[in-house]
């Protein structure tokens, strides 16, 4: 019996506690300066020290993005947007990518590109939308052509620091062991070095989404640049600041599925156990 009794109270182990839900303070912090932004923005507009036409009211700002948004111009505008951000980017990180890796293993690659990246880098490239409209037009080529200008630099960077700084100790041991090269560079290599790679994809992606609302506010069209600007010419307030908001929500959606790529692909790495721990 008393075996049957310490089976049974093996089995059914000890009482399960009930599960607490633990807020994190500092989670909230970033959620609460965007209201606090908010609740500063509606106080001056409806302050006597601006006008209307200087800062709507939020109430009004809404308004015109629900119209937006009701006449399908905001998924319209969006779309376009996101279609040139992205495109951009992904070719930046498939071409940065793959060129910090020659630049690592192939040292005619370094030497050749090393002094343009380092040059390159710093300058506004920017500047160079008008040359790329003499040269691919007013359409989406160039705005493409402009992000990847932009966004391949810190791609670039990211990786040849990230491959560089992999403990070579790791991959000596690994070759005395017998491993091939192929399996080096997936197993020791890349994981290694992929957080310093998903960092400057991080930096990346936000700038492709600025360059690229940069370069539709500067040759109009579609877009939320472009119908930004429409609205500055038109002497429209509401509806500036209304493509500012739409373009920060954008942004920001951007920026967090990012986090939660980076989080997905680093789970076996210890930024991850920190980030559970806090």
């Amino acid at each position: 019996m008393a075996g049957v009794d310490q089976a049974v109270t093996y089995e059914a182990g000890p009482p399960r506690q009930r599960a607490r839900i633990r807020i994190k303070p500092l989670a909230v912090v970033p959620y609460a300066m965007i209201v606090l932004l908010l609740a500063l923005w509606e106080g001056i507009a409806h302050s006597a020290l601006v006008t209307p036409f200087m800062l709507p009211a939020i109430e009004t700002v809404a308004s015109h993005i629900a119209n937006d948004v009701k006449s399908g111009d905001a998924f319209i505008n969006l779309a376009a947007t996101l279609y040139r951000t992205l495109v951009g980017f992904g070719i930046s990180a498939v071409v940065g990518v793959t060129l910090g890796v020659l630049m690592v293993q192939i040292r005619v690659v370094d030497w050749f590109f090393d002094p343009l990246i380092s040059a390159g880098f710093p300058v506004p490239k920017v500047a160079l939308l008008p040359v790329f409209i003499l040269w691919f037009g007013l359409y989406d080529l160039s705005k493409i052509t402009l992000i990847i200008a932009n966004a391949i630099f810190p791609v670039v960077t990211a990786t040849v620091s990230g491959l560089r700084s992999v403990d070579r100790h790791l991959i000596w041991s690994a070759r005395n062991l017998g491993a091939s090269e192929r399996r080096i560079a997936w197993e020791i290599v890349i994981p290694a070095a992929l957080p310093q790679i998903l960092t400057g994809l991080q930096v990346a992606l936000p700038i492709s989404l600025i360059v690229g609302i940069v370069a539709e506010i500067v040759m109009s069209g579609d877009g939320l640049g472009g119908a930004m600007m429409d609205a500055a010419r038109n002497l429209n307030s509401p509806q500036v600041f209304a493509g500012i908001v739409e373009i920060a929500f954008a942004g920001f959606c951007l920026i967090k599925i990012m986090e939660i790529v980076r989080r997905r692909l680093l789970v076996w790495h210890s930024e991850s156990t920190i980030n559970l721990a806090q």
